[in-house]
């Protein structure tokens, strides 16, 4: 069953001079994509190409300028007084910095417990329990709850603001590079806690991160972005051992490898693109080692090559 469902959505940010817009930023466009119930959607791709703005959009924390996101068959932008309410609900987010997403002045009991009052769920000791509950399910313990967020290392901090996420029991959670700001054994911890929560709770994850590494191991199916656009979708297995996409081929490729026997060719030439001015056509054809004309004029269309695998490439393969 797809819980979540992207429909040509599209999000332009105004880049203002005096008194008008002189240029926009093309942050997310045409973009097509669906989320199984209880499956993990790893969004990949370098800096700035998009990834967060598109997982802002699921939330409906970010209006898009076009297109729609489906939630359970409905258009979330059209969700008001209740519905929303309920949505807000059933979804939540992690955010990437567990230093500056928790509030310094509230104890860690305020704030896994604040989605709790904000939504009217429970109070007082009934809600004490609550957060003791979901602290026990990722890691921490009762003598957590009264202190300050600058009293927990940068994986505990994460823990929490895990447990603020699940706090309201969502069916969806947006992870955004929830472990690109901790150390790799720490990193470890936390992957293998999200698979436990998934399991326990029956979640859906929208898995967001540059690290190729993080993305195979915790992901049922892969996006891959590029300046914008979703390039290549499919299952795990299929993005990592059979990608089709030549800039999916050279992220792969250009990936640190620890036997320097294996290591091929970088194949990723030039720069990545301004979003603001990007090329007509093929975003990648300018670095693309197989483009030809129609790349230049052409804006290829995400066609399923495989099962399930999709690929947005006028020239797809080896």
């Amino acid at each position: 069953m797809v819980l979540i469902e992207g429909k040509d959505v599209t999000k332009y940010f105004p880049i203002k001079g005096f008194l008008r817009q002189i240029a926009k930023v093309h942050a997310v466009e045409h973009v097509d994509f669906f989320i199984e119930q209880g499956e993990t959607f790893g969004l990949v791709g370098e800096s700035g190409c998009g990834k967060t703005t598109l997982g802002r959009m699921t939330l409906k924390l970010t209006q898009p300028t076009s297109g729609e996101i489906l939630f359970e068959e409905r258009n979330i932008y059209d969700l008001r007084d209740e519905e929303l309410k309920e949505f807000r609900k059933k979804t939540a987010m992690v955010f990437q910095d567990p230093y500056s997403s928790l509030d310094p002045r509230m104890v860690i009991a305020d704030v896994v417990g604040e989605p709790l009052a904000v939504h009217g769920a429970v109070y007082g000791e009934e809600r004490d329990n609550v957060v003791l509950d979901i602290l026990g399910k990722v890691g921490l313990k009762s003598e957590h709850m009264y202190r300050y967020p600058h009293e927990f290392s940068g994986g505990q901090r994460q823990r929490i603001a895990i447990a603020r996420a699940l706090s309201t029991n969502p069916e969806f959670v947006v992870l955004d590079e929830p472990t690109s700001a901790l150390d790799v054994s720490v990193q470890a911890k936390i992957l293998n806690m999200l698979n436990r929560l998934q399991r326990e709770l029956d979640l859906t994850y929208l898995f967001i991160s540059h690290n190729l590494d993080v993305v195979r191991y915790i992901s049922d199916r892969v996006g891959v972005m590029y300046v914008g656009q979703i390039v290549e979708m499919g299952p795990r297995d299929a993005i990592f051992g059979n990608a089709l996409h030549p800039y999916t081929q050279g992220i792969l490729i250009a990936a640190p490898q620890p036997d320097p026997e294996t290591r091929r060719e970088v194949a990723l030439m030039g720069e990545v693109p301004s979003a603001v001015n990007p090329p007509s056509g093929c975003r990648f054809h300018p670095r693309c080692p197989r483009g030809k004309e129609k790349c230049k004029h052409e804006e290829p269309e995400l066609v399923e090559m495989e099962r399930g695998h999709f690929v947005a490439c006028f020239t797809p393969g080896a």
